[in-house]
């Protein structure tokens, strides 16, 4: 039966993994957007028990035609004008890269507007944790079609081949990375005992710190992505993005911590999510065009 009631322009397609078990990749990310209001079409990239950190499981990752079929199905489905954003997270293999790169022409040839997220989700300090296959297809197809990134610092160090020591060479790294706007996570903290968030657009540079939490990390990557694009699609300027984004993940994360849990516990804390009461410390940094402050 076809429902009489309009469909809201507000979908989001998120492509990333799911757990069984867990608050990380598609778990973290539609629960978030559906909490801010938006329908999420759901594209699991591999299949997983729990993050690989808890230990060893099996995963199933879609044959590269299957998964192309299904974002082929996707290009054509009927209801491609409903959709306003598109995040990409994780993804099984390096051929992947190709079918979510064509799903973004798809979508955006329908709506000139539709915001694309890539969150490369490659490695951390340890280095890589994806093939290196896969690093260079996000890089090579996805980023150039991004209108926002989100790479942690050592990502963004792998993606651009540049040594990262301080958050100005964060930024200059960021500018020519190719997405318009980039949200750097785990830049250098400028309070002691901090970490931050470092933004940077052809004409702006803002930095969101707060204090150093020890606890679940899992997820953090994927719930700041969502985060950031919902409250992009709702049209707050963005030192408000930034702001309310940053104060929502570290609420979380440290009520997840005080609970003693060993995943973020984002069904107990969805009022974080929209209204976060957490303090973050927000900068205007010295932009690297002609050294004006932004």
């Amino acid at each position: 039966m076809t429902s009489s009631v309009a469909a809201s322009s507000n979908a989001v397609i998120v492509i990333s993994s799911h757990v069984v078990r867990g608050s990380v990749g598609n778990r973290a990310a539609v629960f978030a957007l559906e909490t801010l209001g938006h329908p999420v079409w759901a594209v699991p990239t591999v299949i997983l028990p729990w993050h690989p950190g808890h230990g060893p499981a099996k995963r199933i990752v879609l044959e590269p035609q299957q998964f192309d079929d299904l974002i082929a199905d996707l290009e054509r489905a009927p209801w491609l004008g409903e959709v306003s954003g598109i995040m990409s997270g994780y993804l099984g293999n390096a051929a992947q890269a190709a079918s979510v790169a064509r799903l973004v022409k798809a979508v955006k040839a329908r709506n000139k507007s539709v915001l694309y997220l890539c969150d490369p989700v490659i490695g951390d300090e340890k280095g890589l944790y994806v093939p290196e296959a896969t690093a260079i297809a996000i890089r090579d197809q996805l980023m150039p079609l991004a209108d926002v990134a989100t790479p942690n610092r050592f990502e963004l160090a792998w993606l651009t081949g540049a040594e990262l020591p301080d958050n100005k060479a964060i930024m200059q790294a960021a500018l020519h990375a190719g997405p318009g706007t980039m949200l750097v996570t785990s830049a250098h903290p400028m309070i002691a005992g901090g970490t931050g968030n470092l933004l940077i657009t052809h004409s702006l540079a803002l930095l969101a710190e707060h204090r150093l939490v020890t606890g679940p990390t899992n997820g953090l990557g994927d719930l700041t992505s969502a985060l950031f694009l919902a409250r992009m699609l709702a049209g707050l300027d963005l030192e408000q993005v930034l702001q309310r984004t940053t104060a929502s993940v570290f609420e979380i994360m440290a009520r997840s911590a005080k609970r003693g849990a060993d995943e973020l516990m984002l069904e107990a804390d969805a009022s974080s999510l929209s209204t976060p009461m957490a303090m973050t410390q927000m900068r205007r940094l010295v932009h690297p065009s002609k050294g004006i402050r932004a």
